[in-house]
């Protein structure tokens, strides 16, 4: 016979609204009351009835993780499975390609009690959606939205520390590779904009055509960018990548062309991926930590849940720069 709730609160010596608070994700649970139900629940292999669940409360239990070209996807998805899992709920997780229109993408099959949006431009038409449902929604990435909860790195001042860290390894001829396609010079995305500024401060004036925009940040893409720069006559001695996989295809790149990494061009990329950590040489990046990052979102989708009304706010979580052997600390 399936474990009931009573059981499991019988178990953790809790009472059944307890464990009703913390299956539904309610923030104002201590942590060891939370962990003493969670283990229950593992032990009894409790699963609550969602359609049950929705009829009675309106809610399911679900959140949607929905991830549209954020730099770190696979990182960020596994801290919000796993976070989420501690406080009791299911994640549905869809990636959706930028562009593509995306404005059911987080309610298809279970209906999802709130959507965390992974996104380096706002899908507008899916916001629009989601604040039109009464959805409870929270950004991670650059976008902003002021009838949303947001929770990102300062990815400006990610790149302008990347870039400022080639400086301070005495690199002059610094490229970046990442731009957006569409990126007008006159009004640089984020990551362009740190990488700018760093050079400004160090009275640094890139060439023309220093700045590679690329269609993805995929390993392939950053493999094609940085072949491109390394032909030139001018080519760069230090690159920013605005992605880890970029990074380790420029790296590539630069094997591929007889060039040392980082005696003759160093590189650094930007996300903190475990890849970065075994290539070789292993990747310099800005360390985005993934685990605050998710650990703050859920918490922002558990209070908006509950309480509908709060007021949006916007959460800057922390970065740093880990210099390994392709851009080691001058």
């Amino acid at each position: 016979m399936a474990a009931t709730l009573r059981d499991v609160a019988r178990l953790a010596g809790v009472s059944a609204k307890t464990v009703s608070n913390v299956v539904n994700g309610y923030p104002h649970v201590s942590d060891g009351v939370r962990r003493r139900v969670l283990g229950a629940i593992e032990r009894l292999d409790y699963r609550p009835n969602l359609a049950a669940r929705h009829l009675r409360t309106g809610r399911t239990g679900v959140l949607a993780l929905v991830l549209a070209g954020v730099p770190c996807p696979d990182e960020l998805a596994h801290a919000v499975l796993r976070g989420a899992a501690e406080r009791g709920y299911r994640v549905v997780i869809e990636q959706v390609v930028p562009g593509r229109r995306a404005a059911s993408a987080p309610r298809r099959g279970v209906p999802a009690d709130g959507v965390l949006l992974g996104a380096d431009v706002v899908p507008r038409e899916l916001v629009d959606a989601q604040v039109a449902a009464g959805t409870p929604l929270v950004l991670l990435g650059e976008g902003r939205d002021g009838r949303c909860d947001r929770v990102a790195v300062d990815i400006a001042g990610a790149a302008r520390d990347a870039t400022d860290h080639l400086v301070g390894t005495g690199r002059r001829r610094i490229a970046a590779i990442g731009a957006h396609p569409r990126e007008s010079p006159s009004t640089p995305r984020p990551r362009t904009a740190g990488y700018r500024e760093a050079l400004g401060r160090a009275g640094i004036t890139a060439p023309p055509g220093y700045v590679r925009a690329t269609t993805h940040h995929r390993r392939r893409d950053g493999y094609e960018a940085a072949r491109a720069l390394l032909a030139r006559e001018d080519p760069p001695d230090g690159i920013f990548c605005y992605s880890d996989a970029l990074a380790i295809g420029a790296i590539r790149a630069a094997a591929d062309a007889g060039l040392r990494v980082p005696d003759d061009v160093a590189v650094i990329g930007l996300g903190g991926s475990e890849e970065g950590r075994y290539s070789r040489p292993s990747l310099s990046t800005v360390d985005v930590d993934v685990e605050v990052i998710a650990r703050t979102a859920l918490t922002r989708i558990a209070t908006r849940i509950a309480s509908p009304h709060v007021a949006p706010v916007d959460v800057t979580a922390p970065h740093t720069i880990l210099p390994r052997e392709s851009a080691p600390a001058g």
